[in-house]
């Protein structure tokens, strides 16, 4: 009889403990380990990617200017750096955020064949990417928001990190069956625009514009740091 109460505890405090969201383990199934995070890294430096993502076209709707300080927000493999350290200038500052060691290791060489000298690394966490307070004119999440475990707790990062008016531009994939290969989008991303766009606007952004980016793909969606 006292083991069964004891169980019954047990199973009570569990019960009452609140629940750890893991809301992106889908897209996250290929992270879990070196070798998937490996073949993750290739994919996201593949011949001819340029041409899919337009990177240039969107480093142009960033609207960034010399002297900024732009994080690029899941930096995985650093494929963005060389366009965002261009856009800044050598006055200004790339912050590579990634919570893998790996994914820092590989753009960290980029950075070195780029010969990149504007670029500083940071190690960020499932529920904080780790940006100094007050510090980013543009936080860019570029098909990383779908990843989040946590995003209530990455957005709250990303707000302190901003300085107050800097802005935060998530470029993600529609939630519709053609947005991904083989339709993987509707498993792949867990939530459409519309909910991303109110959920951004719950952690304390104001929303400022939505465009598309790859026609039928992807969307980017701008917010600013409100000035309290």
């Amino acid at each position: 009889m006292t083991h069964r109460i004891t169980l019954l505890l047990s199973l009570l405090f569990v019960a009452g403990l609140p629940a750890l969201p893991q809301v992106a383990d889908g897209a996250n199934s290929g992270y879990r380990t070196p070798e998937g995070r490996e073949r993750v890294a290739h994919s996201l430096v593949r011949p001819g990617r340029d041409a899919t993502q337009l990177p240039e076209e969107l480093v142009r709707q960033l609207h960034l200017k010399p002297g900024m300080t732009v994080a690029d927000i899941g930096t995985g493999a650093g494929y963005m750096l060389p366009y965002l350290s261009k856009a800044v200038g050598p006055g200004g500052t790339v912050l590579a955020e990634d919570i893998f060691d790996d994914f820092l290791t590989r753009a960290r060489e980029k950075v070195a064949a780029e010969g990149l000298t504007n670029v500083k690394f940071v190690k960020g966490t499932e529920k904080t990417p780790n940006l100094p307070p007050s510090s980013v004119d543009v936080a860019l999440a570029l098909d990383s928001y779908h990843h989040y475990d946590y995003p209530d707790e990455m957005l709250a990062g990303l707000l302190a990190g901003l300085k107050p008016g800097g802005r935060l531009v998530i470029v993600d994939f529609y939630r519709r069956p053609d947005a991904m290969p083989r339709g993987n989008a509707m498993e792949h991303i867990r939530a459409d625009e519309a909910e991303v766009i109110r959920e951004v606007e719950a952690a304390g952004f104001r929303f400022v514009s939505r465009r598309e980016h790859i026609k039928g793909s992807q969307y980017m969606a701008t917010f600013v740091k409100q000035v309290q």
